[in-house]
């Protein structure tokens, strides 16, 4: 199983995602975003997998983007994609994705991975 989680230590629902991973028998290869902020492409292929616009997988509460300035069009998927590479705290995390079966949740709640890994 190839799986790969968008994670963030210091978040209580990316550190349960990952133990529920774990418990599954799945040793994700782990991406902390913050240092290592996903490509645009990569982000839109995690919205394409999750099913939903990029705008989806934005963190609305967060200052950073409550006071951007430079924000684009919001259904401009490929401007924001490109605009969180330069702003990967916005991100919703955790992402999960499947690389194998081409299939990717958000885990909130942390639950949601396990439909990735059959249970």
């Amino acid at each position: 199983m190839s799986i790969t989680i968008y994670h963030n230590p210091r978040c209580s629902k990316s550190r349960k995602t990952l133990e529920l991973l774990e418990q599954a028998g799945v040793t994700p290869s782990i991406v902390e975003y913050l240092q290592t902020p996903p490509s645009a492409e990569a982000t839109l292929r995690n919205a394409r997998l999750i099913g939903v616009p990029v705008a989806d997988l934005l963190r609305r509460g967060e200052d950073e983007f409550k006071n951007a300035d430079d924000l684009p069009d919001l259904n401009d998927d490929s401007a924001l994609a490109l605009w969180l590479e330069s702003h990967p705290k916005v991100i919703e995390r955790p992402i999960v994705v499947d690389e194998a079966k081409d299939r990717a949740v958000i885990g909130r709640p942390p639950e949601n991975v396990l439909e990735l890994v059959g249970r």
